[in-house]
């Protein structure tokens, strides 16, 4: 599969699983809202110390399943997670991208930007963006 063929799929469908690598090796999952931004499939941990995210800056492979809301069609990301946050983005373009990527998982306009913003800010969210390696699933 390709990613430029899945994007219709990605742009509709934001229930997700993603999946890390623990310290010991064995994987944890998480229930995400994620979508398709700059190539990428992207999701926020709105909390910047979740065990996702832990996992993640320990070890960048993940896999996002993306699944219809009647789990009969899907798609498969395998790939590296790039982590943005406060320790690496500026305050200004970290705010701009967080909202391009709430709009990108399908949340359409906040009914008020200003406390999403302060919420991200005081939760120490983080943008995971996933390049895909290899993809594959069951598009019906």
């Amino acid at each position: 599969m390709e990613f430029e063929k899945v994007l219709p799929f990605l742009e509709v469908n934001h229930r997700g699983v993603v999946t890390t690598f623990q310290r010991n090796g064995t994987v944890q999952a998480s229930i995400v809202v994620c979508g398709p931004y700059q190539s990428n499939i992207a999701f926020v941990s709105v909390r910047g110390n979740s065990a996702k995210v832990r996992n993640l800056r320990r070890d960048p492979r993940c896999t996002v399943l993306a699944v219809t809301a009647d789990w009969r069609s899907y798609v498969v990301v395998e790939g590296r997670a790039s982590l943005l946050d406060a320790r690496n983005t500026e305050a200004e373009e970290l705010r701009r991208q967080l909202r391009e990527v709430y709009h990108a998982c399908g949340g359409g306009e906040h009914p008020d930007w200003e406390e999403y913003d302060r919420v991200m800010r005081q939760r120490e969210a983080v943008i995971v963006l996933v390049r895909p390696d290899h993809m594959y699933g069951l598009l019906r």
